[in-house]
C-alpha cells in the first residue's frame, strides 16, 4: 500500500486541536474505520496501483488478513476520510511504527494526503514508538510529499517478476532433504519460527507473533493448503518456509526463509523454484517477489533471471521529539 499525496504544496503545521483524530479537513467527514470498509479500502488502494503502477497487486485478502491480526486495533488505529457516504481516503498505523494511507486520485490536490500522513504521526506519539513510516514508489508524488512533510529514506525495496514463458533453473537438494506443503499447527508454527527468526536478522522490528503470522498466512481469506510450504531436512526438522499466493495470472512469493546454519546449499533457490512451479500448477502464468536493500538478496534473485519491475523506498519520521 502507498500514501497517495495532495498535489498542493505541504505543510507540517498540526491542526490546533487536541482531538487526536481531527483531521481539520473542510467538507469531509472523518471516522475510524470498521471490518467492512475493507473493500471500499482495497478500491482506493487498486485505483492508486492502477495510475501509479499501471497494474494491481493488491488484493482485499490483504487488508482483511491485516486488521485481523490480534495485534491491530482497528477502532485505534485506523481512519477513514468521507466525501458525502463515500470513503476517499484512509490511514492506518500498526504498533505505532508502520503505517499505510491513500487517497483515491479523483480526490488529491485538496489536503487529504497531508492530513492523513500527520495522523499518523500523532498515532505514533500516542503509541511511543518514536518512528512512523512507509513506503511509496520511487519519483512519485507520495515520495514528494514525504520529503516535504521532513520524511527520510531508510531503505529500497524492488518488485520483481519472472516474465510469462521463463523458469528458473531446477535446483537440486541434498538427499534426505524435502519441499512440502505445511500441515497442521505444528508446521504453521515450524514455518513461522523459521521466517521470523531470518527476518529478524535484518528486520529493525518486535518479534510477529504466531497469531499474528496466521492472520496473514493460514487464516488469510482465500488460503489454501499449498499456499504456505515447508522445507526438512533429514531428521524432518524444518530448515526452510515460505508463503506464496496466487492473485489472477501472478503467483507471488510473499515470504521465503531459509534457518542460518542450512544457507549456502542452494536451498533458497530450491523453494524459489518450488513456489514458482506450485503457483503455476495453480493457474499462475508468471511470478513477483519483492525483496530490500537490507537483505541482500536482490543478487540472487537477478541471477536466477528475475526482472525489476517497480523500485519503492520507505519514507519515515522521527516522533519522539515532536511536541
Amino acid at each position: 500500500m502507498t500514501a497517495e499525496p495532495t498535489t498542493a504544496e505541504p505543510s507540517t503545521a498540526e491542526p490546533a486541536t487536541t482531538d487526536l483524530n481531527d483531521l481539520a479537513l473542510p467538507g469531509f467527514t472523518w471516522r475510524p474505520l470498521e471490518p467492512s470498509d475493507a473493500h471500499d479500502v482495497f478500491t482506493i488502494m487498486a485505483a492508486c496501483e492502477l495510475e501509479t503502477l499501471g497494474s494491481v497487486v493488491i488484493e482485499e485478502a490483504d487488508i482483511v488478513g491485516d486488521w485481523q491480526r490480534p495485534s491491530f486495533d482497528i477502532a485505534s488505529q485506523t481512519i477513514g476520510v468521507l466525501d458525502g457516504g463515500r470513503l476517499v481516503g484512509y490511514a492506518e498505523v500498526a504498533k505505532g511504527r508502520r503505517a499505510e494511507a491513500a487517497v483515491h486520485p479523483d480526490h488529491r490536490g485538496r489536503g487529504i494526503g497531508t492530513a492523513l500522513a500527520l495522523w499518523t504521526q500523532r498515532v505514533s506519539r500516542r503509541d511511543g514508538k518514536g518512528l512512523v513510516g512507509q513506503p511509496a514508489p520511487e519519483g512519485s508524488a507520495a515520495e514528494a510529499l514525504f520529503r516535504g512533510l521532513g520524511y527520510e529514506p531508510l531503505w529500497t525495496s524492488w518488485v520483481l517478476e519472472m516474465p510469462e514463458g521463463k523458469q528458473i533453473e531446477p535446483q537440486p537438494i541434498p538427499d534426505g532433504y524435502a519441499i512440502r506443503a505445511a500441515d497442521g499447527d505444528a508446521d504453521h508454527r515450524a514455518a513461522h519460527e523459521v521466517i521470523e527468526d531470518a527476518f529478524l536478522e535484518w528486520s529493525d522490528r518486535e518479534r510477529e507473533t504466531f497469531e499474528d503470522f496466521a492472520a496473514n498466512t493460514v487464516l488469510r481469506p482465500g488460503f489454501e493448503a499449498w499456499n504456505l510450504r515447508l522445507m526438512t531436512d533429514p531428521a524432518g526438522d524444518a530448515v526452510g518456509a515460505m508463503f506464496v499466493v496466487k492473485a489472477e495470472e501472478v503467483g507471488y512469493v510473499d515470504k521465503l526463509a531459509v534457518r542460518r546454519d542450512q544457507r549456502g546449499l542452494g536451498l533458497a533457490r530450491a523453494l524459489l523454484v518450488d513456489g514458482f512451479a506450485v503457483a503455476r500448477e495453480h493457474g499462475a502464468t508468471r511470478s513477483e517477489l519483492s525483496t530490500d536493500s537490507r537483505t541482500g538478496a536482490l543478487g540472487l534473485y537477478e541471477k536466477v533471471g528475475m526482472e525489476v519491475t517497480s523500485v519503492w523506498k520507505h519514507w519515515a519520521i522521527d516522533t519522539s521529539d515532536q511536541a
